[in-house]
């Protein structure tokens, strides 16, 4: 038989803020594991095309990435 999973947070609904896969443990199990979300990359506000030479990260990645 097919082994249930259910969600570890208390979100329980299929949206785009809660999207999983499935892994198998060692032990042998499968558990959700939670993605994030895709970075889109920084856009120039004129032309709104990507701005090249400077990789996709979310802001909080961003924010850090160019630190000194």
């Amino acid at each position: 038989m097919v082994q249930r999973l259910t969600y570890r947070k208390r979100h329980s609904y299929a949206t785009k803020s809660n999207q999983t896969r499935v892994v198998k443990t060692p032990g042998g199990r499968l558990v959700y594991q939670y993605t994030k979300k895709r970075a889109s990359g920084p856009k120039c506000p004129v032309t709104g095309k990507k701005i090249q030479g400077v990789c996709a990260a979310n802001p909080t990645v961003s924010f850090h990435q160019f630190s000194p």
